[in-house]
């Protein structure tokens, strides 16, 4: 599936995240509203990002699903990176954990006008109710994303995966150190292997394991992601202005590692 609604879905090298469940106690660049995120994802795009995820923010600083306020963000973001796509998270977290909240709170997305609904959603599939969610995003005219953590999440998705039609499936590696991140991240990619799948794939890390992933994702021509929601530091822990930068870099180590 390369191309939904809009503009090509397609990523080739990397994907930016703009801000995850970031503070600004995180990092000072981290933006949160709908200017701040427009701003930071033309920038990022500008520096070589070919999407962008993003998680918005409601009235209270919150993540939010609220219609309101994803459209507020999405329509933000697309119209200052005109035919870059763009997606949000569907994070269990951000309803308290509730399914039938997050799944009512989607199913309003149907009713965004085009030019401000969400081009692709990230669905976790460690997460319940996920099934259920994907119909939904169906329904609203979303692709949905696989997020695929561990072998646990493979094999939920070899039991359901004929039933949706997947964008890409996203290979996360999170809570694990650095040193671990490309034997945890071919485990599951084995795992996917297993299963004879032609949905594409994007490799990352989160924390520790985001900068090893990115140079593995290089040596094995998958697209990657980079962003303030996965790190705040560069490869070598120092700090870093920004999406823009943490973009910039990455680019320069996927494609070290490709060559």
């Amino acid at each position: 599936m390369c191309e939904h609604g809009r503009v090509s879905t397609r990523v080739k090298r990397l994907k930016v995240c703009l801000n995850g469940g970031r503070s600004r106690g995180d990092h000072p660049a981290v933006p949160l509203d709908p200017a701040e995120l427009a701003a930071s994802a033309a920038a990022a795009v500008d520096a070589g990002a070919e999407a962008v995820h993003l998680h918005p923010r409601g009235a209270d600083g919150g993540e939010s699903l609220l219609t309101a306020d994803i459209a507020a963000a999405v329509s933000a973001v697309r119209q200052a990176c005109p035919g870059t796509p763009a997606g949000v998270s569907t994070g269990l977290w951000i309803t308290g954990g509730d399914p039938a909240a997050r799944e009512s709170a989607v199913a309003a997305w149907a009713g965004i006008p085009v030019a401000a609904r969400p081009d692709f959603a990230s669905v976790n599939l460690s997460e319940p109710g996920w099934e259920r969610l994907c119909g939904v995003l169906a329904s609203a005219g979303i692709a949905a994303e696989a997020g695929i953590g561990s072998v646990a999440d493979v094999d939920r998705l070899a039991a359901a995966w004929e039933a949706v039609e997947w964008l890409r499936i996203l290979v996360e590696i999170s809570d694990v150190p650095a040193q671990k991140a490309v034997a945890a991240a071919e485990e599951v990619l084995h795992g996917l292997d297993e299963l004879g799948l032609t949905v594409p794939r994007l490799l990352h890390g989160e924390g520790a394991a985001c900068w090893p992933l990115i140079a593995y994702a290089g040596t094995l021509g998958l697209p990657t992601r980079i962003g303030l929601e996965d790190t705040i530091v560069g490869p070598d822990g120092s700090a870093v202005s920004g999406n823009a930068e943490l973009v910039r870099l990455a680019l320069q180590i996927w494609r070290s590692a490709e060559a």
